[in-house]
């Protein structure tokens, strides 16, 4: 396989089809269903559904046997599953199968985003390519099929190819298992799984996840009147149920350090984790922290960077991501209010059960409520992380040349702090299975908030990556 081909390769077909179809994709307010609970309505998914097929489609003819179908199971989200048959393999190594995977919803548009920028206005800067969705992950479908083409076009072999583009992703996944049953006889047995929606530490070399985070959370609303009181009449007589919320969170995080206290909420690390996380330390120095936009005179929560990485990888960690109950500032007036709500997101350990996780939770946070409150916990997700088996020494091999051809540094690894739960499930149905977990996110890429951007280079190195395993991949497949 010429490397030098593949990088012109693929280089051109971002910039002349990619790189235009995300900015189309961009423009596509497809937010995940947790977001958006009438999408069916909107139309906005099947807007996004139909300009990636239409662009798979078109592709499907160099790529010979290859078909495409929009699963659609009823009451669900659609999926795109696309089939690549084995090709140039002379009938040997083809009972394998390699899933390439990614997702096209999107997370909702947030607030602060610059004057010049929005979430569904693509904005070309340079290298940098910014809207919702882009890098988390519209470009998943378009770098997976650059690199079966990349191979096509050399007449590189490569094994069975499944690409599986899920809709739900950001809404924890929850109609995924549905349709990986369903399809289950067709995927087959997965002997490498390649998944595109992770992130990097920098944009200078190849980033290998090795694990990801699972999350729990939902609503945790305290009641204390049936309505709204004057505050001046009510206060000291009327317990707050903002005080009450904030002695139950104090519970679970120790409001000084921010540690969470629950020894259940917590796994033991594998040394090779924390070796990983050492190095990752050394790599990065302070880009760790130095990626987020801190305000003048913020300070991380630690100066030891090695216990930085391990605190967004794996250790549990809390964040309140949205409030109700409070009305907006300019017309909150003298009342004490009858209840406050605010959402939960728990992010827990990769080995740590996540259903597990959500059950602990709610029965912490609704036990013996103070002065006899109305305290209620509506569990809203609860997926387990994940934790990457050793690589097979081929593929420990094989990303290590690919970062040094196409990034020219070495290949990193480490974990991630969000979560892909597909990864988790596919580890427990496949346990053979090698995975290949990387993805675009770098340093102020920012998916989730205002101003996510693609980095386009680091796009196009990791479709090229992409194509050097599958083709590695099929000799390793054709040895056994």
């Amino acid at each position: 396989m010429d490397t030098s081909r593949i990088s012109s390769f693929v280089s051109g077909l971002w910039d002349q089809e990619i790189v235009p179809q995300l900015m189309d994709y961009i423009r596509i307010p497809n937010k995940s269903p947790m977001f958006d609970a009438q999408w069916r309505e909107h139309g906005y998914m099947d807007q996004a559904v139909k300009l990636m097929e239409d662009w798979a489609r078109s592709k499907l003819p160099a790529l010979q046997g290859a078909t495409l179908e929009v699963v659609r199971l009823e009451g669900r989200t659609p999926l795109i599953y696309i089939d690549v048959p084995a090709q140039g393999t002379n009938g040997t190594g083809t009972d394998e199968t390699v899933v390439l995977y990614g997702h096209l919803d999107k997370q909702p548009e947030m607030t602060g985003w610059a004057d010049d920028l929005g979430p569904w206005t693509p904005v070309l800067k340079g290298d940098k390519l910014y809207g919702r969705g882009g890098a988390d992950d519209g470009y998943a479908i378009f770098g997976s099929l650059a690199a079966l083409l990349a191979l096509r076009e050399q007449g590189v072999p490569h094994a069975r190819c499944v690409i599986l583009i899920e809709a739900c992703e950001e809404s924890g996944s929850y109609d995924l298992p549905y349709y990986v049953d369903h399809l289950a006889d067709r995927i087959g047995n997965p002997a490498l799984v390649v998944c595109l929606d992770s992130g990097c530490g920098n944009y200078d070399q190849l980033w290998l996840t090795t694990s990801l985070r699972g999350m729990t959370g939902g609503n945790l609303t305290v009641q204390v009147l049936e309505e709204g009181v004057h505050s001046g009449d009510a206060s000291g007589v009327v317990p707050s149920s903002f005080r009450i919320l904030r002695d139950l969170l104090s519970r679970l995080e120790d409001q000084e350090t921010g540690k969470i206290i629950p020894k259940e909420l917590y796994v033991d690390i594998p040394e090779q984790r924390k070796a990983q996380a050492r190095k990752s330390a050394d790599v990065l120095g302070t880009a760790i922290y130095d990626k987020f936009p801190f305000v003048e005179g913020m300070q991380p929560t630690t100066d030891d960077l090695t216990e930085l990485v391990l605190n967004r990888t794996w250790r549990p960690q809390l964040s309140v991501t949205g409030v109700g109950g409070m009305p907006p500032l300019e017309s909150a007036g003298n009342v004490l209010r009858p209840k406050t709500s605010v959402k939960l997101s728990l992010r827990v350990p990769p080995t740590l059960n996540g259903a597990e996780a959500g059950k602990f939770l709610k029965q912490l946070l609704e036990k013996n409520p103070p002065y006899g409150a109305k305290v209620s916990f509506a569990l809203e997700k609860d997926g387990s992380g994940w934790n990457a088996p050793a690589l097979s020494p081929w593929l420990e091999e094989t990303v290590a040349q690919a970062s040094q051809d196409y990034f020219g540094q070495p290949a990193a690894y480490m974990g991630e702090g969000g979560s892909i739960p597909f990864m988790g499930m596919l580890g427990e149905k496949f346990p053979q299975a090698q995975f290949l977990i990387t993805g675009v996110l770098g340093p102020h890429s920012n998916a989730h908030g205002p101003n996510e951007f693609l980095h386009i280079p680091t796009g196009k190195r990791v479709s090229m990556v992409v194509a050097s395993v599958v083709a590695r991949h099929f000799k390793e497949a054709a040895k056994a």
